[in-house]
């Protein structure tokens, strides 16, 4: 199918999973994790496929993201968008 992926449509239905998951992330002793960031790492996950996802699949695939999965992701984005962690204090 040709259909264009709408995810955001959905954040707002799909928002108990993505607080479920990271519920989960923090009792694993992530405590760093976010809302924005694991939703923004199943989209990562999801921005390669071709066909049309229905909302189920959708669902299944934050329920089943991985710690693994989600570290590897945020060690790429560290190494693609460094922060200049001395912003703020060259702001002083």
């Amino acid at each position: 199918m040709s259909e264009k992926q709408q995810f955001e449509v959905w954040r707002e239905q799909v928002r108990p999973a993505v607080l479920n998951k990271l519920d989960e992330f923090h009792f694993l002793g992530y405590e760093r994790a976010t809302e924005q960031e694991v939703w923004d790492c199943v989209q990562y996950k999801l921005r390669k496929k071709k066909e049309f996802i229905p909302l189920y699949e959708f669902v299944n695939v934050i329920l089943t993201l991985s710690p693994q999965f989600y570290m590897t992701w945020l060690t790429m984005n560290a190494y693609k968008e460094p922060e200049d962690w001395f912003k703020e204090l060259e702001a002083k």
